[in-house]
Formats: C-alpha cells, structure tokens, sequence
C-alpha cells in the first residue's frame, strides 16, 4: 500500500484553516484584513487600502462596517439574542415578515441560514406541496449554467461540472432548457430566447414539480444576463403548465440588478422565492424562503405526513432580522443607490471597448462584466482570472474574476470617484497583459 505524501502549501497560509473555493498549492495565500469601512478594505498594511468591488462575495450591500446595521445589532442584541422560533415569536422577525411579505407580495416566510438552505426549503416546498395534493411529481427544471448552492439538493439543481463531479452519483436528475445569455448590441438575443423557450415547453410536457431560475442574472455562471421579456414569457409559459415556479435571487435580490427585486423587472409573481446575501446588508448570515399563500395551504392538515419538517437552530435570530430591517430601512431611504448604478457603470464600460480582446459586454443594475478573449480558454479556470485578481490588488482593487470573466459588483455606497478608480485599475491593468 503507497503511503499519502504529504503537499506542503506556501509557509505563508495558516496552518489552521481551510479556506472555500480554493486548491491552496497554486494560491496565493489569505489577505489579512484589519477593518473595513464603506468600500474600503484595509490590510495589516496601514498604507494598503483596497476597493471592495465585489461586495465580499456579493453580500455586503451597504458597504462595511456600517453604523446604521451596526447598531441595529447592537441593540437587540441587549435585549434578546436567540430564541427557539418553533415555540416562539419576536417583534424584529414579525417586522422583517410583513415587510417582505408586502414588498413581495408572497404571503407566507420561512426563515433559515444561507442562500443555499434557503433553495433547498423552496425544493423542499415545492416537492411536498405536490405531495400533499396527492400529485407523486418528480420532475424539476433548471437552465444551463445554474449555479444555486452547495448543500445536496441545490447542487442538484446546478450546473453539472468539476465542482460537483464527485457527487455526482447521489444528485437527483434535473432538466434543463437553455440559458439565452445576451449582452449589449447581441443580434442573436430573439432566436436565443426561442429556442430556450422551445425546449422549455417540451419539458414541461410532463407534469413537473417546478422550474427554478435566477432572474436577470446568473452569478456563479459567468454573470450570464438574459432579458426581463425572457423571464416573463417563463412565468407565462410554467403557470399554463401548471407548474410552479421558483426564483432564486439569493444574489439578484435588493437592488442588485436595479429594482428591489429582480422579478419585478419582468413584473412577475413567483410561486416562491429564495433570499439571502444582501438581506442582512452582509452582517450575519441569513436565508429567507418566501411562499404563495395557496402553497402554504397544501401543508395544513391534522395529518402529521403534511407537516414540513424542516428547521434550523438559529431559525429568524432575532440579531439577523435586526440586521435585516436595518437594511430595509436603508434601501427605502435611498432607493437612487440601486436604480442609478446601472448608469454610472455604462460610460466606464464603453471605455473598454478598445481592447480587441474584450466581448459580450453586459449590464445589469448594479452588476457589469465582460468576457475576456485570452488564451482560448472560457470557463473557470481560465487562469488569466487569477493573472488579473494579482495585478489589481497590487494596484489597490479587489476583484475575483470568474475565470475569463470580468465583473464588478461594489457595495451601493461606493462614491463616483472610487468607481471611477476601479475601472482606470482595470484599464490599466489589461493594458499590461
């Protein structure tokens, strides 16, 4: 029997910790963050200061150490940090409830931990609401280049590839209808959408649980934006299949792609709704699972069988909805700092258009990204990624290019002057390659 030899990462990670999404033996080792504020990240470095234009993986909405959220926290936190949300309620969860409720016109929340637990809720609904009617469905639709989670149900409902290979034998089948993709001047966008449609219609032949989608953008994908028309004429086409449909805007949602939520830009009604990341402005972690009414109802019977039996520990943490209405409270005081970032973004992408290797060019709300024609080699694991994270961070701009996609997706605080810093970066730093 070969014994295991041992890989010794760079002496510079620690010793400890196993960081997620990353094969240390190629990597350049954690940056060290003192504090944040706003856009800003500071390094052990008192002179290194970075731009945050990915939002800390998407999730710190307001900017860092926000006062506001702060002591929203802080707050509650003095009067009550946890209760078991089974056997009780509290004002901050009630609050957050009928905001939501209102704001999304789903009557019902189920409160849980993250984005992934939150898709996994809505899967969960979604099978057993059939169930409980006395339908045994077993089919799901998703598109291609879904990204939806890493717990088991989620990952299902993903796009198949390295990152889930191994598992690959214990995920449950999912159909798929193809993913239009456009971008700015796209001649091909009708005939795309068509035939996604097409193929959807086809599948929804067979009586299905529910389709799932990311509205408007998808984000581990590639940032892959379709239209609102797209997503509308697939809210069309589930309700007359009698399916349900399911929108996964753990990303998309509060104000991300320049309405609160992105169903809204398709004006559409899902059957359920996953949230999380932004939801608590990126203070703590929090997923939330919004349902019709009618749905609910399937699950309300003296018959245990119907129950849903699911629950967290931490279900609604009264310091998370506290985090959660601050937030609410911020987007409704300043709503321009979703709806205006879209065009603040555009005259800065035009810029770019000198580059030869630059394509696909795209927008959405707050989020732009474009494809990057280098080394014959799209997807993840276009190392050009990593070649253009270095440079910036040198230059002092954090970003994580998806492989040979280049995105930027800041916090709405960030001032004219800083995003006009983080495209000039940018600029200078594909002019090095």
């Amino acid at each position: 029997m070969k014994s295991l030899v041992s890989k010794t990462p760079n002496q510079n990670w620690h010793p400890n910790i196993w960081p997620p999404f990353t094969q240390i033996t190629n990597s350049k080792p954690q940056i060290e963050v003192s504090h944040g504020k706003d856009a800003l990240l500071f390094t052990k470095d008192p002179k290194t200061e970075l731009i945050d234009a990915i939002s800390s993986w998407w999730v710190t909405l307001h900017g860092h150490s926000n006062e506001y959220i702060a002591d929203a926290i802080f707050d509650q936190a003095k009067s009550l940090e946890q209760v078991i949300f089974a056997d009780f309620l509290h004002p901050q969860a009630k609050k957050l409830a009928e905001r939501l409720s209102k704001l999304t016109k789903l009557e019902r929340l189920f409160f849980s931990d993250n984005g992934s637990t939150a898709v996994e809720v809505a899967l969960k609904i979604a099978f057993q609401s059939w169930q409980n009617k006395g339908e045994k469905r077993t089919q799901i639709i998703a598109f291609d280049g879904a990204y939806h989670g890493d717990t088991f149900g989620a990952m299902a409902l993903g796009e198949r590839n390295i990152f889930n290979e191994n598992f690959d034998n214990l995920m449950f089948p999912v159909m798929r209808a193809p993913w239009p993709s456009t971008w700015l001047n796209d001649q091909e966008v009708e005939k795309k959408e068509n035939e996604s449609i097409e193929r959807l219609e086809n599948l929804l032949k067979t009586p299905t649980v529910a389709v799932i989608i990311e509205p408007l953008v998808q984000g581990a994908g590639g940032m892959n934006m379709v239209r609102p028309e797209f997503i509308k004429k697939v809210s069309e086409i589930v309700k007359i299949h009698n399916s349900l449909l399911i929108a996964d805007e753990v990303l998309t949602g509060f104000g991300r792609c320049g309405s609160l939520f992105a169903f809204q830009k398709a004006n559409i009604l899902p059957d359920l709704i996953s949230i999380s990341k932004g939801l608590t402005g990126g203070f703590l972690p929090m997923g939330i699972t919004l349902s019709k009414e009618e749905v609910f109802q399937t699950f309300l019977d003296d018959c245990p069988k119907k129950t849903f039996w699911h629950g967290h520990s931490f279900t609604a943490n009264p310091l998370g909805c506290a985090a959660a209405n601050a937030s609410l409270d911020l987007l409704e005081m300043a709503p321009h700092k979703y709806t205006s970032l879209e065009d603040k973004h555009f005259p800065h992408l035009n810029k770019l258009r000198k580059f030869p290797f630059i394509n696909k060019i795209r927008l959405t709300g707050t989020i732009s990204a474009f494809d990057l024609e280098i080394d014959n080699n799209s997807g993840y694991f276009n190392n050009i990624g990593k070649k253009i994270k270095s440079l910036s961070i040198e230059k002092g701009l954090f970003i994580r290019p998806l492989g040979n996609v280049l995105y930027l997706l800041p916090p709405l605080c960030i001032t004219d002057e800083q995003l006009e810093k983080s495209y000039w970066i940018i600029e200078q730093t594909l002019s090095e390659l």
